[in-house]
């Protein structure tokens, strides 16, 4: 028969089982949805793509050898996707001093 002081036992580790996977499941989300580039490429692929990502574009090389990029991948070559935060490199707006 359990005692009360086993009964709190049990649920005191439960609830630290808990919290810890909690933590583990947000940052995973956070890591996710913060810096999805700097995932590994297995983990990025089992997973949707994250809200803070553009739309993928297709990087391929024609005969002649010159980089194209477009919004659908090409048809019957190799084509690389790229996925890019759409608020990297911007600069914000401010006044101007005239």
């Amino acid at each position: 028969m359990r005692t009360p002081a086993s009964i709190r036992q049990a649920r005191g580790r439960a609830s630290i089982l808990l919290m810890l996977f909690v933590a583990l499941i947000a940052s995973g989300a956070a890591w996710w949805y913060f810096a999805p580039a700097s995932m590994p490429a297995w983990l990025a692929r089992a997973l949707p793509g994250s809200p803070r990502l553009g739309p993928a574009l297709y990087t391929w090389r024609d005969d002649k050898g010159r980089l194209h990029a477009t919004d659908r991948p090409p048809t019957g070559r190799p084509y690389e996707t790229v996925r890019y935060d759409p608020d990297t490199n911007v600069v914000p707006g401010g006044s101007s001093k005239e």
